[in-house]
């Protein structure tokens, strides 16, 4: 009697065990299931998430046509999207040629549409090395408010350092300024300062 218990408990023990296997087996396999399903949803979204930033991306950017004279090998006018740099036209334009002067380039400049870039040769005077390449006014004492730093906007008459900053901020936030009535929406700049400087500055 004794060795019939043991068997069956012995055969207890063994189908025990094995649906105990059998019960692991298919938890790991619902959980590696689980983790692929996930896995998918994630590359899914992922997809998903960067064709909408490209999208969006598109749809922010468009295309103008700039100028570009000058020391490069290739000048001409060409087409770039909006949010492109000096440094992307002249790319384009086949780089600078040996006898440009690359320190009176500003490379990092945004570019606008109709926009004239001039890269000078080694030696030519009247081109100031803080402000992006525009050829040079007829008036050598006017500001191209587009691009002129800080400093070379302190020189108009009534702007100081608040206003400096705010058109410059302005000009970061908003864009290139395409008419010289759009100084008005700066802070601080008004009617009266405007016509002080309408004859000192170049826009765009």
């Amino acid at each position: 009697m004794w060795e019939a218990i043991k068997k069956y408990d012995k055969r207890w023990y063994i189908f025990f065990l094995a649906a105990l296997i059998v019960a692991v087996a298919i938890l790991f396999r619902n959980n590696e299931m689980n983790e692929k399903e996930q896995g998918s949803m994630l590359t899914a979204e992922r997809i998903a998430q960067g064709a909408a930033e490209k999208k969006e991306e598109k749809a922010q950017s468009k295309i103008i046509v700039v100028d570009i004279k000058g020391a490069v090998v290739r000048p001409g006018v060409y087409e770039i999207k909006d949010t492109a740099r000096v440094n992307d036209v002249v790319a384009m334009a086949g780089g600078f040629t040996k006898e440009a002067d690359q320190t009176k380039v500003n490379l990092a400049a945004k570019v606008h549409d109709e926009m004239m870039i001039y890269v000078p040769t080694r030696g030519e005077t009247n081109v100031s090395s803080t402000n992006p390449p525009l050829i040079p006014s007829s008036d050598s004492k006017k500001v191209h408010i587009n691009t002129a730093s800080e400093e070379e906007i302190l020189q108009l008459s009534g702007i100081g350092p608040s206003k400096a900053a705010a058109i410059i901020a302005y000009r970061e936030e908003h864009g290139p300024f395409e008419k010289v009535e759009d100084l008005l929406n700066v802070t601080g700049i008004g009617e009266k300062t405007l016509e002080k400087i309408r004859e000192q500055i170049v826009v765009p």
